[in-house]
């Protein structure tokens, strides 16, 4: 049944519940044991959870591979639980290590807009929060539709109510004109690059050691805009404090060729490929 399924409703309701509604010890020791459980309960996740982390750090021993797939589904619990307070009596903006705050602060400076391409890492869900208290910009979050809409909407009411604009897409995200207005208003857009949905424009890159693809939008968005994309990546430190870590702006061109559209894509893979590898229990792909 739908509503059963590890992402469905039935599922989010009790996590949001606990997070929201739960007292504070609740919402800091218990997501690990959930996550754990995860781990052992949706077989699929964990393996993807296990190529993930062959490519972001090599072969590792069996102990080591059990344990780095804990951290990653206890990171992943911790920041989901983080994600679905807000806008609840256990709202608290996250403590925030920024590098590359200047960085950040420049690219939004230039009066275009910013599009801050990231991945699916710990506490990506709650960056928005960060970003506006760190740079006082306002952000809309680009998202592919979950499966389960009503699971979708419970989770966005929160991140609503907090201010976080969030635009779901199902292929490229220019087929929402709403993206390149609120660019020239001056607003940011943060955009995930780790996965290609299906039906998306993408570019061919080499990303951790292999031939992959990254989405084609945010390259997009910055020639028709003029907007700076700055890649910006999320890690999760502890209860309720998290890492930003922004690297120097890339420009693309209006006219630029498809060789330079490559070579922007390749220097967007490279970063998050530094990144992950920094941080390899701190990705959470689970596709």
């Amino acid at each position: 049944m739908k509503g059963l399924r590890h992402d469905g409703l039935l599922w989010r309701r009790l996590a949001h519940f606990g997070a929201s509604q739960g007292p504070t010890w609740w919402l800091k020791y218990s997501p690990p044991a959930f996550g754990i459980a995860a781990a052992a309960l949706v077989p699929s996740a964990r393996r993807a959870v296990e190529r993930n982390l062959e490519k972001a750090r090599g072969d590792a021993s069996r102990f080591r591979n059990a344990i780095d797939v804990c951290r990653t589904f206890s990171t992943y619990a911790g920041a989901l639980a983080e994600s679905l307070a807000l806008g609840s009596k256990n709202h608290v903006i996250p403590n925030a290590h920024v590098e590359g705050h200047d960085l950040m602060v420049a690219a939004a400076g230039e009066g275009r807009g910013v599009i801050f391409v990231t991945a699916h890492t710990a506490g990506w869900d709650v960056a928005g929060t960060l970003l506006g208290a760190h740079l006082n910009i306002d952000i809309a979050i680009v998202m592919q539709r979950e499966r389960d809409a009503n699971a979708r909407a419970l989770h966005d009411a929160g991140r609503t109510q907090v201010g976080i604009k969030i635009v779901h897409v199902d292929a490229d995200p220019l087929s929402s004109i709403g993206l390149l207005h609120h660019l020239q208003r001056g607003g940011a857009v943060a955009m995930q690059i780790d996965r290609v949905p299906v039906g998306m424009r993408s570019r061919k890159v080499w990303l951790l050691g292999e031939e992959g693809a990254i989405p084609e939008g945010p390259l997009r968005l910055a020639q028709l805009t003029g907007a700076p994309i700055v890649p910006l990546f999320c890690a999760r430190l502890g209860f309720r404090h998290y890492l930003l870590r922004a690297t120097r702006a890339l420009h693309v061109s209006r006219k630029a060729s498809e060789g330079e559209l490559n070579r922007a894509a390749q220097s967007l893979a490279d970063d998050m490929t530094d990144f992950i590898r920094s941080h390899p229990t701190q990705w959470l792909n689970f596709s």
